[in-house]
């Protein structure tokens, strides 16, 4: 009985952005990936280009070394703005420089890294910084590429987040699991000694592989998780317009295959060393990160040992982020780190 009543409230709720959704053409974007090759075989090129990225996902989520002259950081009311240079350079200069928020709290020597779900509004997320500031813990709210002050001139979404371009997609999901490591740098270099992550959604896809990568990252709440990037992208009611221009030219066995480095379980073989406690937020009826996409994640923690913790939500993608679900996810996200950092 429930059931059908969330997901009806989810289609409504999606159904609010139906005009402002731009499907944009199949591209497989090869120049986003470092080759300009136009007669290379695309799909030849972005299997070999997995392979490697995927052996060798250290190097390829971990960015340039930081020098303090990089970041600049300028008070703003009640926060700090930082800006950056990005790890990546892509070919949009605006996204080139990350902005972020830091929201610094008591003796400012515990910090969360906070990134939203995709097409987030520039406040979204900010209550919950303020939340955590209240229980002594500081927070910076990082935008993802293509968002807030990133946001490509005459663009309304974060289309080149994820789109139909299979290249500038993967670049993209890189670009922000590099900028998370890269102000991770700061924070330390800032004088905080415990740095944890926030992700929601797709915020939750690139934390967890920015976690995996990197040992500093004590512990890290990931809100909405799921295994597989293609198949979400391929399933989920949120990118419904997405998979009419991606099944132009490809399978949802192949739509995984070409997204395989930028998803979770392509890299379980790194979860044998995550000993680092993580809380994990699934919503029962989420029409977006769907149920048995998110039972693989969680089987994969399990299976290798991740001392995770598992919250079930009684609601969806959207409603989550409704009265009174709201409340109660920030309550497990806010208990989650005054536990670990007690």
């Amino acid at each position: 009985m429930f059931r059908p009543l969330m997901h009806h409230l989810e289609r409504r709720l999606h159904a609010r952005d139906m005009g402002l959704r731009v499907a944009r053409p199949f591209e497989w974007g090869l120049e986003f990936l470092g080759n300009g090759d136009a007669d290379h075989d695309p799909r030849e090129f972005i299997r070999q280009f997995n392979a490697e990225a995927i052996a060798n996902s250290e190097r390829f989520f971990t960015p340039p070394p930081s020098h303090a002259s990089d970041f600049e950081a300028t008070q703003e009311a009640d926060h700090l703005l930082l800006r950056f240079p990005s790890g990546i350079v892509t070919p949009y200069e605006k996204n080139n420089l990350v902005h972020a928020r830091y929201f610094p709290a008591g003796n400012n020597d515990r910090a969360v890294i906070v990134t939203a779900q995709w097409n987030a509004q520039p406040d979204s997320h900010l209550a919950l910084c303020h939340a955590l500031n209240r229980f002594g813990i500081s927070a910076l709210r990082l935008s993802l590429p293509y968002h807030d002050r990133r946001m490509l001139d005459g663009h309304t979404r974060a289309d080149f987040m994820v789109s139909p371009n299979i290249g500038r997609t993967i670049q993209a999901v890189r670009q922000a699991v590099l900028d998370i490591r890269r102000s991770a740098d700061w924070l330390f270099d800032s004088g905080v000694k415990r740095v944890g992550l926030m992700g929601s959604s797709i915020g939750s896809c690139v934390s967890w592989l920015a976690f995996i990568h990197d040992q500093r990252l004590e512990a890290g709440v990931f809100n909405m998780v799921s295994s597989w990037f293609g198949d979400v992208v391929w399933r989920a009611l949120t990118t419904s317009h997405l998979r009419r221009e991606l099944e132009s030219e490809l399978t949802a066995e192949e739509i995984r295959e070409v997204w395989k480095t930028i998803s979770p379980s392509a890299h379980t073989h790194r979860l044998p060393q995550v000993r680092r406690p993580a809380l994990c937020i699934s919503a029962n009826y989420d029409l977006t990160f769907l149920p048995d996409l998110t039972r693989i994640f969680l089987d994969d923690c399990d299976r290798h040992g991740v001392p995770t913790e598992k919250k079930f939500l009684p609601c969806g993608h959207y409603t989550i982020g409704q009265t009174p679900f709201k409340y109660l996810d920030a309550f497990h996200v806010i208990n989650f780190f005054r536990r670990v950092w007690r």
